[in-house]
């Protein structure tokens, strides 16, 4: 359905451990697990760029970096995304120097939720702000694609997007990004529960999926979505 409405990339994530396995955090989620879920995407695909998470500590070193980037790109993936900043900066570099293409992800890292105490806006402090900026530069310098940017400021956001050369994409990092996206079963309304600031549910009023996802993409290349009220300030 998302393949045909036209959007860009398809981003297999972690997030199934919550959506599809029910659980209450990702860090249960395994490569093979990932991988079993790439393949089915894969196959339901024909233009949107497919990208993997690598699951929690399955990066850990280059070795299992490397084994657990195979496992997904040969399962279909285009492309791996992992969490973190400076720890994972040489991770990176030894993937992207095997011909890897990676996407890096900041802000609200789910696979580090507990470190972090919870689901929480990050960033929003100045040097909590300036670590974030150094820490994009970080990886785009040692060879990430792309970059994911979860739950900051809106204006922190736009500043990291404008810092950078390579697509910033956001959920819940404003609107003056490159791309947006979200959970599949959040933008179709699916699931109950309290639901983040940055969620809009694209079915409510749409006759179909496809109008739902349609709706989704002119929403975000119009910048309608996400709006002031779906982003973050610089303070609760």
């Amino acid at each position: 359905v998302f393949d045909r409405a036209g959007v860009d990339c398809l981003l297999v994530g972690d997030s199934l451990g919550n959506v599809i396995q029910g659980r209450d955090s990702t860090l249960p989620v395994t490569v093979a697990q990932m991988a079993y879920h790439v393949e089915c995407v894969r196959r339901g695909n024909e233009r949107a760029m497919v990208i993997g998470d690598l699951p929690f500590l399955s990066y850990a070193d280059p070795s299992g970096a490397i084994d657990s980037a195979r496992s997904l790109m040969q399962a279909g993936a285009e492309m791996v995304k992992l969490e973190g900043g400076s720890a994972v900066v040489e991770i990176v570099r030894q993937l992207a120097d095997f011909g890897v293409p990676v996407c890096g992800h900041l802000g609200l890292t789910p696979q580090s939720v507990h470190q972090l105490s919870g689901y929480r806006v990050q960033g929003r402090d100045a040097d909590a702000a300036t670590r974030l900026i150094e820490e994009a530069g970080r990886l785009e310098e040692s060879g990430c694609g792309m970059l994911v940017l979860e739950c900051v400021p809106g204006a922190l956001g736009a500043e990291v997007a404008a810092s950078l050369a390579i697509p910033v994409i956001g959920i819940g990092a404003g609107p003056d990004v490159d791309g947006q996206v979200l959970v599949s079963y959040d933008a179709l309304g699916i699931g109950g529960g309290r639901k983040p600031r940055f969620v809009r549910d694209f079915m409510a009023g749409a006759g179909s999926m496809d109008a739902a996802v349609r709706a989704f993409i002119e929403a975000v290349r119009s910048r309608d979505f996400p709006s002031d009220a779906e982003s973050y300030g610089d303070r609760t």
